[in-house]
Formats: structure tokens, sequence, C-alpha cells
């Protein structure tokens, strides 16, 4: 698509993008008691704002103008902070990370596809060239170790080579010997046959009817293939054939997307700065300088003496720079300021206040209570606004009918680094003009400020009371090594491993259609493998893939994924490190096991991969059968081949892992009922429950891994027979089932020989199902982990007040 097409869908995505915010100001501010209308309100905005996230980022990433992206992204990142919120708001009021969204789809006529979370390219676009150096990296590492074998390059000998020559030399000679000698016996026959019997033979009316009904047969067969073929795509049994193919124009689509590529690497954006300080910076200085000299000595002919020059904290000489102020205004200010500090030096009182706060939050809570519901504090409002306002004043109405190359815009640059520049101008104006100050205060006043006095003062005080505890793995324990060195020392123990190349999208599952259905009848339904993508994409990708995004979004640190053997928990581990570009740590129990032996071994090996995720973030690590950690009994010791030592260590590794360290923790589990479930909850905030896959999304897994594989599906497979038998198997089975059928030998015999259905049948026998009773011991579980144990209640809750409801009713009847 055309450049043109995609500014209209920029512009379009801002226009929804406005009328989302006229509602979040005006219905999300007012209390809301009906709960069921709140829900529906919240997953209507979740669908919407999905929608805006998903054409700003096509838009994002097609356009070649690097300005218009930089604004697209900062209203892409506020978008996507907002989704994350208001999902938060979904699973507190549900008890529930899955949510049902069948009849709300409906009322909007869209499809459960519209809700899938889309991953923004510019998450590894961006930063491509250091992830294939680090790829690079990692794999000289590898082969040095010897962890990882080079594939040989077979070169055959000289003598080799000449005996493949001669054999195949020797086999086009017997070939054309052949051909020659059949051609000398043909022409003996015939010349030995008598000439009657050359003329006997089928009439030339035999051969023509023959021939005729050969041809109509074949004929007839085409037409018979072809009426059953429209009638299966009336019926909606199979698709239409510009379904089932890639059209001519989606192949061209792909094609240019590799050149807008280009040009947009080669439109680098112009560093202006350099220029603006040869000519502009001299201009700006002097004002400074001229301005802060004027406000001062204005100041002393009002207060009688000069003011004490603005700290950096309070912001320096900004507030000198505000010239709707008197110089008496800020005078005021500047004493204002001088007592403001010498409070916040003052520590007393704290315990007060903090039970003060907490029964201030008690009331709020109660209130709240009271009015009902309503919406939170947001961190992305602003930011989308923001980025709204400047779409408006410059993008909005601009005339783009000339400007063929989309380059950059040299006075937009001017004017967004002009602040930098005046800003670290300021910065070099402050020393001076501070140093000016005191030689001023000496010659008229013939006094200092004694500000080196109070200075000692306060660092005697700071050294006396500001001692505090550093934790242990905040502690730089390696000062004297790199991060290169601490990168090749993890790689060579294993801790730092090579993640598979997968995609998210790769991990298929169809949605649960009948998921509302069932919760109306009172049936909790098992949720779908589409939620478990959306889910996966919501708290690991799209956090650890944008710096804003994960500082001011709700932090998620750890994730847990619980499921049976199969599932694909490990698949979806790869595929987070695969959409984000992060680094794989794996400290599984398993892996660890005869390393860093000791606690302070446990304490360095922390401590290193720590500092090595959070130097080169986006980072992940993963832990394995992490139920082995939090066991149930067991050894206490610390010994190195003891799973359960890092048991006390997570707590704090996750304490050292602030908001603007894009490090995610993930932990896998078949088994999560062996763990001991308060510490297991403790570590990970956030538990993903991965079920077996349903009908459904059986269906689709049959015919994406066969077509994966090689194979062809014809009317001899039936994938529907096939989803049904496989009921109770996992994916793993179902992959595993399917490379034992096609193997090299059956691939080759593909064409002449279709696959049929008895060919997967006794395959899929071998396999050990997931049965029933094992689901079960799931769902039992995920009931008593926290958010389990609140979505019951709220169950029984709702249960009560449906009979007193019912009871009250009956009573008003009598």
């Amino acid at each position: 698509m055309s450049q043109a097409t995609y500014n209209k869908m920029w512009a379009d995505a801002q226009k929804d993008l406005d009328i989302q915010l006229c509602k979040e100001r005006g219905e999300f501010l007012q209390p809301e008691k009906d709960l069921v209308k709140v829900f529906k309100l919240l997953a209507t905005s979740y669908i919407k704002y999905m929608q805006i996230f998903r054409h700003l980022e096509a838009a994002h990433d097609q356009l070649v103008h690097q300005q218009k992206q930089a604004v697209i992204r900062q209203v892409l990142d506020g978008v996507i902070g907002r989704i994350l919120e208001v999902k938060r708001e979904m699973v507190k009021l549900e008890n529930s990370e899955f949510h049902y969204i069948d009849d709300i789809l409906e009322d909007l006529k869209l499809l459960p596809e519209d809700t899938e979370v889309p991953i923004p390219r510019y998450f590894i676009k961006e930063k491509l060239e250091v992830l294939q150096q680090r790829e690079k990296t990692l794999d000289q590492i590898l082969l040095d170790a010897g962890l990882q074998i080079e594939e040989p390059v077979e070169a055959m000998t000289p003598e080799e080579g000449v005996r493949i020559i001669q054999v195949a030399e020797r086999a086009r000679q017997g070939r054309r010997r052949a051909a020659f000698m059949k051609r000398i016996y043909l022409k003996e026959n015939k010349e030995k046959q008598p000439k009657l019997q050359v003329q006997m033979g089928p009439s030339p009316d035999d051969a023509a009817t023959c021939i005729q009904k050969v041809w109509r047969g074949y004929i007839q067969r085409k037409k018979t293939e072809k009426m059953r073929e429209e009638e299966m795509i009336f019926l909606g049994m199979s698709l239409p054939p510009h379904l089932e193919t890639m059209s001519v124009s989606q192949m061209h689509a792909r094609q240019v997307n590799t050149p807008q590529d280009e040009v947009q690497e080669t439109h680098e954006e112009v560093s202006i700065k350099d220029k603006l300080r040869e000519t502009e910076g001299l201009y700006i200085k002097k004002n400074f300088q001229d301005e802060i000299s004027q406000c001062f000595i204005e100041c002393r002919h009002i207060v009688g003496k000069f003011p004490d020059y603005p700290s950096e904290e309070a912001g320096g000489s900004m507030t000198v720079f505000d010239s709707q102020k008197t110089a008496e205004q800020i005078a005021e200010e500047l004493a204002a300021q001088r007592e403001m500090a010498l409070q916040k030096k003052d520590q007393k009182g704290k315990k007060e206040n903090e039970s003060k706060k907490k029964k201030e939050k008690e009331k709020a809570g109660k209130k709240e209570e009271e009015e009902g519901w309503k919406m939170g504090p947001s961190n992305f409002l602003s930011i989308m606004e923001e980025g709204s306002s400047r779409y408006k004043d410059i993008w909005q109405n601009r005339d783009e009918q000339w400007d063929f190359l989309q380059d950059h815009d040299p006075e937009l640059i001017k004017e967004e680094n002009r602040k930098d520049v005046e800003e670290e101008i300021r910065v070099q104006v402050d020393k001076v003009m501070q140093q000016e100050l005191e030689n001023l205060r000496l010659a008229v006043d013939g006094e200092g400020s004694g500000k080196q006095k109070k200075g000692k003062k306060s660092e005697k005080k700071k050294a006396t009371t500001g001692r505090k505890k550093i934790p242990e793995l905040e502690q730089d324990l390696t000062p004297d090594r790199t991060i290169d060195s601490l990168y090749r020392e993890l790689v060579e123990e294993g801790l730092l491993i090579k993640a598979k190349t997968v995609n998210l999208s790769d991990y298929v599952g169809e949605y649960n259609y009948v998921g509302t259905a069932l919760l109306q009848a009172g049936v909790e339904p098992m949720p779908s493998l589409a939620h478990v993508r959306q889910l996966i994409a919501l708290y690991g990708i799209l956090p650890l893939g944008s710096q804003t995004v994960h500082e001011k979004a709700p932090l998620v640190k750890a994730l847990l994924l619980a499921g049976p053997g199969g599932v694909g928990k490990k698949m979806l581990v790869h595929a987070i490190c695969t959409e984000t570009g992060a680094n794989l740590f794996n400290l599984s129990a398993s892996n660890i096991t005869g390393k860093y032996p000791g606690k302070s071994g446990l304490l360095m090996m922390l401590h290193m991969v720590l500092k090595v995720a959070k130097q080169l973030q986006p980072s992940v690590v993963w832990i394995g059968e992490t139920e082995k950690i939090f066991s149930k009994g067991g050894r206490k010791t610390d010994d190195e081949m003891n799973p359960k030592r890092l048991e006390k260590m997570l707590p704090k590794f996750l304490q050292a892992v602030k908001a603007q360290d894009r490090v995610l923790l993930v932990g896998t589990t078949t088994r999560p009922f062996d763990a001991n479930l308060k510490p297991f909850c403790q570590v990970y905030q956030k538990i993903i429950l991965i079920p077996r896959p349903d009908y459904s999304s059986r269906l689709v897994l049959w015919k994406h891994i066969i077509l994966q594989n090689g194979g062809v599906i014809t009317n001899l497979l039936n994938i529907s027979c096939l989803a049904n038998l496989s009921d109770g198997f996992t994916q793993g089975h179902i992959v595993q089932v399917v490379q034992d059928v096609l193997t090299e030998l059956r691939l080759l015999q593909m064409t002449r020989k279709p696959l049929k259905t008895e060919e997967f049948v006794t395959p899929l026998a071998r396999q050990d199902p997931v049965y029933k009773e094992e689901e079960e011991s799931f769902k039992a579980w995920y009931d008593k982990t926290p958010l389990g144990r609140a979505r019951i209640r709220a169950l029984a809750d709702k249960e009560k007040e449906g009979k007193g409801k019912s009871k009250a009713g009956n009573k008003k009847k009598k």
C-alpha cells in the first residue's frame, strides 16, 4: 500500500483515539455500582484500544517519515500502557485472568481475531544489528567452549570425485547402448513380420470411438469434481479458492515491504544540535546571564540583600525564567524553597504520617465501596493526550502534496532539540552565575553564602543517619569485571542459552466460542489457547519490548506457566525471547546442579545473572520444573545438589529488579500441586493455567502441523475425525504423531499415494493422553491460588445475592 493509505490509517486511528479519550473523561470518572455494566464498559474500551493499537502499529511500521514515526511511537506506547491498565481493572473486577466477551464482540459486529494482541515490529527492527552481533558472539563462545558443534562442510577426496564421475559416465554409456540395441531389435522384428499382418488393426471408426470414450469420461470426472467443490463451498464445508491461496496483490504487498524498510533505514534523522549550539548557543547563554543578573539586582533592591542561588533540586535558574513573576514573588519563592528544603531534611514524625495515610486509605476504600466502582488513576492518558495534540498541531492539516521523498523536516528537528540545547546551556550558566553571585556578595555586602559550613554539617548528618544496609543482590560483587567477561562465563556454564526462533503466532489455537453461554449456565469454562496467547503478549512481550510501558504500566516481575506436559510452556518462553530480542537465562533445578556450590556461590551466580540481565536488557530468566524449588518437605541443606537452595533467594532476586529493569522471571511447571502454595504464589504474581486443546484448537492444529511437515491435505484425510479422536492429547502428542507418519519415504510417495486418516490412528494410540483426573487436579490447585480463592468468594457472594432476591420476590408474591 502507498504512503497515503497509511497516512489515512493514522488519521483514522487518531480520530478513534480522540473519541475514546472523550469517553474516558466522562464515563470512567463517574462512580458506578452495577458491576455488569462496568465490565461491559471496560471490555468495550479494551476492544477499541486494541483496534487503535493495531492501526497505529501498522502505520508506524510502514510510514517512511521518521518524524511521523516518533509521534506515532509516543501514542503507541500510551495505548499499549492503557490496554494493560484496563486489563488490570478487568482482572480485579472478575477475579480471573480469562474473560469471555463473545456477546460484546457480537454487538460490535467484530470477530474474536480482532482482539488478538499485535506484536509491534519495532521491538526487533530498532535493534536488529545489535541482536545479530550478539547472536554471532554467542555462537562463537559456544563453539569455543565445545557446547555447540559446527556443522561440518563435507568435502570429498579426489579419488571419491573420480569414482562418482566414472559411475555416472558408465551409466550414461549403458543407457545409450541399451537404446541403440532396442532400435536394432525393433527394426529386425519389423522386417520379419509379413506385410498382411502389418496392415491388420482397428478401423479408423473404432479408434475414434475409443478416443471419444476416454475423453468424455475424463471431462465428466472433471465436471463432477468441480460441482462437488462448489457444493462444499456453498454449504460452508470448505474455503473458496481466493481465500485458500495468496492473491497477487498480497504477494506484491509483501515484496513492497522490503524496499520500504530500506528507505526507513536510509532516512536517518540528522542531528542539528551541534548547529544550534554554534549558531544560537552564545545568544542563549548571554540572555540567560542577563536575566539572572537583572533578577538578583532587583531582589537586592527590594529585600536588602542578595538571595541564595536556587539549588539543582529546586530547578536551578528555571525559577528565574518565569516572565510572569515579579522580583518580589521570586524572592518569596526562594525563601519558601529554603524552608521546604529544611523541612525535608527533618525525618521526625514519619510513623505518625504513615498511620494517618493508612487511615485515610481505609476511609477512601470504604467511600469507594459505598459510591461504587471508579477507574483508578492512569499513567498513560497524559502521554496519549500529548501525542494527540502534537498530531493536531503539526500533522493533521499539513500539506504533503509535494513531499514525495518523505524526508525529515529540519525546522521540526530544531524545535525539538532547542529545548535540550537550552537545558544544557542553562546548567553551564548556573555554575558561572553561582560563582558570580558569590563575588557580588563579597564585593557589595562583604559576606559569603555560608553554604560550605552547612554542607559539612549535612554531610556529617548523612554519614551518621543515612547509612542504609544495601541488599545482598544489589551490591556489586564483581566491580573489577566487565560485562563481556561475565557474559562469557554464564554462557560457558550453560546458564545463558540460545533461544529458539519461535514466534508467538506459531502457538496455534482457537478461541472458546461458547464461554459466555457456559458462564450463563453456571459452568466455569476452561481457558482456550487463544486466551493463553493473549496473556503471554500482555504480561510478557509488550512490557519487555518497550521501556516506557515497562516503567509506567502495572509491573509484572514474575510469570508462572502451569499445565500438563506437551502444552507448549517452553515454546512460549522461547517465543517471548524471539519477539522481544531478549536474552534467555536458564536457572532450572537440573541446570544449576553442581554449579556455584554453597551460599556464597549461589549469591555470586544470581548476582552475575542479574547484572548481565540488567545491562543487556530485555532479559528472561527461566526456571523449568520450578515446583522442585518450592517442594513440600525434602532436604533443607544448602549443598549444590539441592534445588530448594533457590527458594529463599528468589524473593530477594525479584526485590532487586526495579521498574526500569526489563527483566522477567518465568517459571514452568507440570506438577504445581507438589509445591508449597504460599511461597510459590508470593514469588509468581501472575499464574497462567494452560489447558489441553479443545476440539476447535485440535482441528486447526492438525491442519497446521501436517502442512508444516510437508504433508498435503486431500478429501481422503478427515481432519475432523482426527480432532475427535485426539481428545485428551496435547499439542506435543499431535506433533510427535505427525512426525512419525510423515517420514522422508512417505513424503516421496505423497503424489501417488495421498494421506489417509487411518495412517495417524495407530501412532496416536501409542501416546499417553492427559486424563480428566489430571485436568481436575490442575483446576483444584488453581482454585487455591489467591486469584482462584477470590473468584470462588465472588461467585459465592453472587449466589447468595441471587437467593436473597428470589426469597424477597417470593415473599412479595405471598
